[in-house]
């Protein structure tokens, strides 16, 4: 029977190695399910299983960290070739970890960090190695949370990281650990806003692009955007591609024609991205606009809170990138491109007009995407640009209105899901709440929608 559980343990192991012994005795108790039979299992016993066998290999992953970070100890510079390392013929405790686990390099930089820290935890990190320690939560996820807190400075004190650690431990435990590290760059940024100039500045530093002639006759991209470019870069690529990758659906005839054009387009949506990109070099190079985007041009949309742009400190947000700017930034953007004012009251209501518009207009967009920063279905990581805005009580079923209260941004996968699974979206007062379909045995509970953009989430926070 699939429901049988079966209890794992790792018992005291013994291990020896050039005539030195080492004993390394843990215990860990966890009962699974077993997985006989598991295609026959039900939709509810397939997730609980996954969530289970999950939890094993939490724990596991720490232990292996805990190990790794022992093996980074004993293969420091200053070790030299007496390094536990470079005696094993690698250079690096990181590859040693890669090579005896078989992890990428990304993942084995992630386990050895997670295990120097759980080793010697810094105090605004003991939480995060007790956590990571117990299995409660992933290695992935404890180092997103160290690297994206960062340490101490003299704006941020320990105890304030501590706050933030405690924090996305409470609330971030079931994200996966690029939105970890996407939420603790955030609470660094709020904790350390006259820093954000300077890790701005280092980002842009780190920025390149390098053409490597292969010898197939074929070359070779690679490079690094800071934040700024990547908004230009990611908006221009945006509206070439967003037909071919679930972008919004359109209404223009002339706008429709042409997404059906590129969804019917022979070539991979990869080669299309790159198509467009060589012709927007060659329409740059003739100064002739208008032959890729039409009426649109590629912008660069920065949200800022306007008593932050008033004293001049404080953040600011490109749109669709997770990474804060300053205010400078947003000064020297709005001085060349303008700015566009929106208001908002202490329920975020803006631009209404009521029912005298089924569709909701470009500023309305443009006013929600400055709200959600985004598709704002959970987890969901769609920009604005690849978003359509959703009335929460339906414009003909329940006499809905387009009002940007009554609004919200849903890529078209949620938008989709939504209307043909029967969600709802229901606004009380400030909270809005996603509400799965009567009976749905995935989904038992309601669950709050939180905006994204982190310029709202502090401004709404303020007037709360």
């Amino acid at each position: 029977m699939f429901c049988t559980n079966v209890s794992v343990i790792l018992e005291s192991v013994f291990l020896s190695w050039e005539n030195h012994h080492v004993s390394i005795s843990t215990t860990v108790r966890l009962e699974v399910p077993s997985l006989d039979g598991i295609e026959r299992a039900d939709d509810l016993t397939l997730i609980e299983a996954m969530r289970r066998w999950a939890e094993l290999r939490r724990s596991a992953d720490a232990g292996l960290a805990r190990i790794a970070g022992i093996v980074a100890a004993r293969s420091t510079l200053e070790l030299g070739y007496d390094g536990l390392a470079q005696r094993a013929g690698l250079r690096t405790a990181d590859a040693l970890v890669s090579q005896l686990t078989g992890t990428s390099g990304a993942e084995a930089r992630a386990i050895t960090a997670a295990g120097t820290m759980m080793n010697d935890p810094q105090p605004w990190l003991g939480e995060v190695a007790e956590r990571l320690a117990m299995g409660e939560v992933s290695v992935g996820a404890a180092a997103a949370i160290q690297s994206g807190l960062g340490s101490p400075s003299p704006a941020v004190a320990a105890d304030d990281l501590a706050d933030a650690a405690h924090e996305l431990l409470t609330n971030s435990h079931q994200l996966p650990p690029e939105k970890v590290a996407r939420r603790a760059r955030e609470l660094r940024d709020e904790l350390d806003e006259s820093g954000v100039g300077d890790r701005e500045a280092m980002l842009r530093g780190r920025r390149f692009l390098r053409l490597i002639p292969q010898s197939d006759g074929m070359t070779r991209l690679i490079g690094l955007l800071d934040p700024e470019s990547a908004a230009i870069v990611t908006d221009a690529v945006d509206a070439v591609t967003a037909p071919r990758r679930g972008g919004p659906r359109f209404v223009d005839p002339d706008a429709v024609a042409r997404a059906d054009a590129i969804v019917r387009d022979e070539r991979s949506t990869e080669q299309l991205t790159l198509d467009a990109l060589v012709e927007m070099v060659r329409i740059a190079g003739a100064a002739d606009q208008g032959r890729v985007f039409g009426t649109r041009r590629p912008a660069v949309r920065v949200h800022v809170a306007l008593s932050d742009l008033q004293r001049g400190a404080g953040t600011a947000h490109l749109e669709g990138q997770p990474i804060a700017v300053s205010v400078q930034t947003a000064e020297r953007i709005g001085c060349s491109n303008g700015l566009l004012g929106i208001m908002f009251d202490n329920r975020g209501c803006a631009l209404r007009l009521g029912r005298s518009r089924r569709l909701f207009t470009e500023n309305q967009h443009t006013a929600l995407a400055a709200i959600w920063g985004g598709c704002a279905a959970p987890g969901c990581d769609r920009p604005p640009s690849w978003t359509e805005a959703h009335h929460i009580d339906e414009w003909k079923r329940d006499h809905g209105r387009t009002d940007v209260a009554d609004g919200i941004l849903l890529c078209r996968h949620h938008h989709m899901l939504i209307h043909n699974n029967h969600w709802r979206i229901r606004r009380n007062g400030a909270e809005y709440l996603l509400e799965p379909p009567p009976g749905d045995p995935l989904h038992r509970h309601a669950r709050a929608l939180v905006p994204k953009n982190p310029v709202h989430r502090r401004s709404a926070a303020r007037v709360g």
